[in-house]
């Protein structure tokens, strides 16, 4: 009796460390895909990231292709705002337009 008494007691003395072991094995690997989870998630936004600075730049580029475009025409509408007000010119009409060739 006292045999197999003492025999499980062996068995349970060696359970225990293969159980621990089995346990932390797992929470290393449970760790380790949550690294490559984040790594991925990490990469996503710094592509994301990205791509909004390349939009923001194009934004920018055409921003800035509208203020010149808006100068433009301004200048176009305040000359003929002078020339009517001022000098009290006007939009010829179809019939009083002469098309001068070379």
């Amino acid at each position: 009796m006292q045999q197999g008494h003492g025999s499980s007691g062996i068995r349970s003395n060696r359970i225990k460390p293969l159980i621990i072991t089995v346990i932390l094995w797992g929470l290393v690997l449970v760790s380790a895909l949550a690294v490559v989870a984040s790594t991925h998630a990490t990469r996503q936004r710094l592509h994301q990231l990205e791509v909004l600075r390349k939009e923001a730049a194009q934004l920018q580029v055409a921003w800035g292709q509208y203020l010149l475009e808006r100068s433009a025409w301004g200048a176009y509408s305040r000359i003929e705002r002078e020339a009517v007000d001022k000098l009290q010119m006007q939009v010829p009409e179809g019939d009083n337009l002469i098309m001068v060739k070379p």
